[in-house]
């Protein structure tokens, strides 16, 4: 005849169980004890007792099948590599040991758990896996600690890379299939340096099937194996954790973004990896390697010290890097493109959301790369190039302020610029995309050109923007190098023009054809006068000259004219609402 049920017991707050108290009671020390507690509570012996059991490793799948167990006479439930560690954490939850019965759950499901050094290297996978929804129940009773311990067993004998300091065998296939290929290869091994690349037959075989693990069995096994935080050195762990992170972002994009939650449970990890990476440097890592492990590390709660010091490692490099590289976007874009590829414009930390690209990364690596020692002029010019380049690029951004496009320009010294060209184009693109500036701030803008490194054709083209304020043009125009009319001695024995205009160059600078038809050389000078052809072209040049800056001051000449007129206008209404005070005021546009 079946007993029936008098126990109610609540896990979790999930689900209710209905059992008989004898039944459960014969193979559970703690319920044993909280049935006998709760009669004594109630003065009953022969009625319903109610339960309430909170954080039950396994959940209430897990306490069903312990139910079973009892109802069976200790046994009656298959163990298997999924329900293994449940069991087994439920049995020691709720004392199901040799005090309670001499056929007790605890010592089958430890019996089976011996026998993990044999099982496969997926079996081990899913066992840990299985352990992620009660880790610390599972990592208490040493559960997590075995598992692991037999899965870096498990690498150590399949990769010619030995992590726990034991021999390894010289065989490089994966255990379960015995070839060393998989699906993604190596971790990006073109962001490495060749001598350092991850090979794809040594070690990537184990690298995607960890990284289906969570954070907290992840910084377990890191610890387990002394390379945690600071205390990394490890090359092939470094790279393990990046590829790690990568997985991590790309599956938590597809879910609608970053959660905050999740993410900053991997900032150990971030961590942990930035550490190695600086403690590797340039040796293992490209300027391009190192761009992508800042887009992979960013978004994982990146501590300030990391971060300070992957930026040193990027900036002291800088003059290696491609426009892409620079091209990390910032604040809301940040989500979007977490999961894109490591060549594309990726997303990176802005802190500024002042636009699309993070420009207060681009501006600390400036900071760090001009602080470098024994900088040459050639690297700086490499840089002041890209520098350019990136302007032109974050120009057309109409959330970019101006004192950020400043920020940039203003990043190089003069002397890393051979020509301001590359800066007027960006700073007339910026002007076009912003047409709301004031003038005040445009001229602020055109302040980081040097008007004596632009080139003639830049000047034109500054002179006739109607962009450009008059006053900058001017400046802009007197800048540019004096054309004069050289006057020579009676004694010359080549004849001189009436009117004749020279063009002085340096004989280090310019290739001199020295037939006396089109050219004579001043004895004991460096200049050169050019006749014939080359007269009619300078003086064409110096006219356009001449009527674009009496334009411009034309120009200046009307702006301080209507802004005179417009002076007396406001003071004449201001005077008639002082006459009638009661009347409402004038709206101005």
């Amino acid at each position: 005849m079946a007993k029936l049920p008098d126990l109610q017991i609540h896990i979790n707050g999930q689900h209710t169980f209905f059992l008989n108290q004898r039944i459960v009671s014969a193979y559970s020390v703690k319920l044993k004890k909280l049935i006998k507690q709760e009669k004594k509570k109630a003065h009953i012996k022969n009625s319903q007792i109610f339960l309430q059991i909170d954080e039950f490793p396994g959940g209430p799948d897990g306490f069903e099948l312990i139910s079973s167990f009892c109802y069976n006479n200790g046994g009656g439930i298959p163990i298997s590599i999924l329900n293994v560690s449940a069991l087994h954490c439920g049995a020691v939850f709720l004392g199901m040991n040799e005090k309670a019965s001499s056929c007790n759950l605890l010592q089958q499901t430890e019996t089976f758990l011996e026998g993990m050094f044999y099982w496969s290297w997926n079996d081990i996978v899913l066992c840990l896996k299985s352990c992620e929804s009660f880790f610390e129940s599972a990592d208490s009773d040493g559960v997590i600690e075995k598992l692991i311990f037999s899965l870096l067993a498990k690498i150590a004998q399949n990769t010619d890379i030995n992590l726990m300091g034991c021999s390894s065998s010289s065989s490089s296939s994966s255990p379960e299939n015995g070839s060393s290929d998989t699906k993604n290869g190596s971790v990006c091994s073109v962001y490495y340096n060749s001598t350092t690349a991850v090979t794809r037959k040594n070690t990537a075989w184990w690298f995607d099937d960890l990284s289906t693990l969570s954070p907290k069995i992840i910084e377990k096994m890191i610890k387990s194996l002394g390379a945690y935080g600071s205390d990394n050195n490890s090359l092939i762990l470094t790279k393990f954790l990046l590829h790690y992170l990568k997985t991590a972002a790309a599956a938590l994009s597809q879910n609608r973004g970053l959660n905050l939650n999740h993410s900053s449970s991997y900032s150990g990890l971030a961590d942990t990896a930035v550490y190695g990476v600086i403690l590797m440097g340039k040796t293992a890592f490209s300027c391009r390697g190192l761009f992508w492990v800042m887009r992979t590390v960013t978004n994982f709660g990146l501590s300030e010290s990391c971060r300070a010091g992957l930026e040193r490692l990027i900036g002291s490099v800088l003059d290696q890097a491609k426009l892409d590289d620079l091209l990390v976007c910032g604040g809301a874009h940040q989500a979007q493109a977490a999961h894109a590829p490591a060549h594309a414009p990726a997303p990176a930390h802005n802190g500024g959301g002042d636009g699309v690209y993070d420009v207060n990364l681009v501006v600390r690596l400036m900071k760090v790369f001009v602080g470098s020692d024994g900088l040459s002029v050639q690297r700086m010019r490499k840089v002041g190039w890209l520098i350019d380049q990136y302007l032109g690029e974050i120009s057309p951004d109409l959330n970019l302020k101006v004192f950020k496009f400043m920020d940039v320009a203003q990043s190089l010294p003069d002397v890393a610029r051979d020509s301001f060209d590359g800066v007027y184009r960006a700073i007339d693109i910026y002007l076009e995309s912003h047409p709301g500036l004031s003038s005040e701030e445009r001229s602020r803008l055109c302040r980081c050109l040097n008007f004596k490194k632009l080139s003639l054709e830049a000047c034109k083209d500054l002179a006739k923007n109607p962009r450009i304020p008059p006053r900058i043009a001017v400046e802009a125009l007197a800048a540019q190098p004096a054309v004069k009319d050289y006057n020579y001695e009676s004694s010359c024995e080549s004849p001189t023009p009436t009117t004749a205009t020279a063009a002085t160059a340096t004989t280090s600078s310019i290739s001199v054809n020295f037939s006396n038809n089109n050219m004579i050389r001043k004895s004991n000078c460096s200049q050169i006068v050019m006749y014939n052809k080359d007269v009619e072209s300078i003086e064409e040049e110096n006219e356009d000259m001449r009527v674009n800056i009496e334009k411009m001051q034309w120009r200046v000449m009307e702006l301080e004219k209507m802004c005179r007129e417009m002076k007396g206008q406001m003071s004449k209404l201001v005077m008639k609402q002082r006459s009638f005070p009661g009347r409402p005021s004038t709206g101005l546009c």
